[in-house]
């Protein structure tokens, strides 16, 4: 049965399974403290019975007034463990924390390249509000969309109403 906790900093010793695969962003050490000190409620962690770390989401809450909202730092699941709704089962767990905070909305950024992940956050009830041009760098810089997916405080769904050009959600 798999265990859903909240982080902690052993964790980032054990977690090197699921930050190895190319698709999932990494961060020093210290950043992934700040988020553990500063929103520690943001990150969860998903662990196998043999105390194996599935998966993890990592986020925070931030902005101010109707840009209130909780984000999706990052989310990864071990390869061996995808398939099995994990990455959902955290993200509805952002989500419920978010809500509880009275936020109008949850945003992520995604790789534009990223097809699996952008059609599983569609599932979950995420649109594209924008394109950040050459959001992650390498070689060569890559853009991601900017996904969203309004919570109850935003009744009128007015956190999802895109920008920019309408071509954006086409791209897709």
């Amino acid at each position: 049965m798999t265990t859903l906790r909240p982080f902690v900093c052993d964790d980032m010793f054990r977690f090197n399974n699921v930050n190895l695969d190319p698709l999932t962003e990494t961060y020093g050490l210290s950043f992934y403290l700040q988020y553990l000190a500063h929103w520690p409620e943001y990150f969860q962690v998903a662990e196998a019975p043999n105390g194996e770390i599935m998966g993890y989401i990592m986020g925070k809450a931030e902005g101010h007034h109707e840009n209130w909202h909780g984000h999706v730092t990052a989310l990864t699941v071990a390869p061996e463990f995808r398939r099995l709704g994990l990455a959902a089962t955290l993200m509805a767990g952002l989500e419920e924390i978010s809500d509880k905070k009275k936020a109008y909305f949850v945003d992520l950024f995604v790789r534009v390249s990223n097809r699996v992940a952008i059609e599983m956050y569609r599932r979950l009830g995420y649109v594209v509000f924008r394109r950040v041009l050459e959001y992650y760098s390498g070689d060569p810089d890559e853009d991601a969309f900017d996904m969203r997916k309004a919570l109850s405080k935003d009744v009128h769904k007015k956190s999802m109403i895109q920008i920019g050009r309408a071509s954006c959600r086409e791209r897709v």
